[in-house]
């Protein structure tokens, strides 16, 4: 039965997105141990395809990336989609600690773990700004890079409604009510997806009750971190030299057009588009457009 509604899950968001069925792609759910911390991952496409490593945004989980990474994985790239620390099923820090060098370090230690070689690294948000600070300390083994709508230069308050929403709806009774929720805050969300994508980012407390998997102890407060972070990678993103992809999303409060063409122009070896129908998340809004702009970019720079 668990199958069977997977198999119908997979056909519906193809079918949502405007894609061509393909059946599902292998993709296998892992748990590992990086530095004493357990984290979760799934790994799509066969272990011999051209590695690349997606990073979810705040308050997302690694199934963000299901549509790219099955897509991907027709045209053979693996995709190994992490849940970043006190997101999806990877533990919470004991400690809060979620500064983005802390991300990038459970990054690195993914990476050499699984013994991958000249990655390709995607990250939205918060994944993007984890994985621009990967790439810079790491330059021998990132390939390429792809910023989904963030960047050194952002309109940092575009993405307090986004932050107030979780807080508003942390915990609510039912199921229809988060996804309720999530169709007022984003209408361009299909509710028929939205169930089963939320079910992915929701445990059930001891009371029945719904809560988010997202640790949103302090979560307010992290902005200040990722300012931080931000500075940081203004002062250093002329040394970002792979091949660099900013994707923006059209309608986007966070990245705005003149952010995204001055970090493309801030690099030796970058480039930007928009993407038209979307907001903050692309790869939710508008899927296909966002794998064709991948598969583009891996195609001209011969990854």
């Amino acid at each position: 039965m668990k199958l069977l509604e997977e198999t119908e899950h997979h056909r519906l968001r193809l079918e949502a997105a405007g894609l061509p069925y393909h059946p599902l792609a292998r993709a296998e759910s892992h748990h590992i141990v990086l530095d004493g911390m357990r984290f979760h991952y799934v790994d799509w496409g066969e272990r011999t395809g051209r590695p690349i490593v997606l990073l979810h945004g705040g308050g997302q989980t690694c199934r963000t990336w299901d549509i790219v990474c099955h897509e991907l994985a027709q045209v053979g790239f693996r995709g190994i989609a992490l849940d970043l620390r006190g997101h999806g099923d990877s533990e919470w820090s004991y400690e809060s600690d979620y500064r983005i060098e802390s991300h990038a370090s459970d990054v690195a230690a993914l990476i050499e773990a699984l013994d991958l070689r000249r990655v390709v690294v995607v990250g939205m948000s918060l994944g993007g700004i984890t994985g621009l600070h990967y790439a810079l300390g790491n330059p021998d083994r990132v390939a390429a890079f792809v910023a989904v709508d963030i960047g050194p230069w952002v309109h940092a308050e575009g993405g307090a409604p986004i932050r107030q929403f979780m807080q508003e709806v942390a915990s609510l009774d039912e199921l229809e009510q988060f996804v309720d929720a999530a169709v007022r805050f984003n209408p361009r969300r299909d509710p028929r997806l939205l169930r089963r994508s939320l079910r992915n980012n929701l445990r059930t407390c001891p009371d029945g009750r719904l809560m988010w998997k997202t640790d949103l102890r302090r979560f307010g407060a992290r902005t200040g971190g990722a300012t931080d972070a931000l500075a940081g990678l203004q002062r250093g993103i002329g040394d970002l030299r792979c091949p660099t992809l900013i994707v923006r999303g059209a309608d986007s409060p966070i990245l705005h057009e003149e952010h995204a063409r001055r970090f493309a122009e801030a690099i030796p070896n970058g480039r930007w588009i928009a993407v038209e129908g979307a907001g903050h998340n692309v790869q939710g809004d508008q899927p296909a457009a966002l794998v064709r702009a991948l598969r583009d970019f891996l195609d001209a720079t011969r990854l």
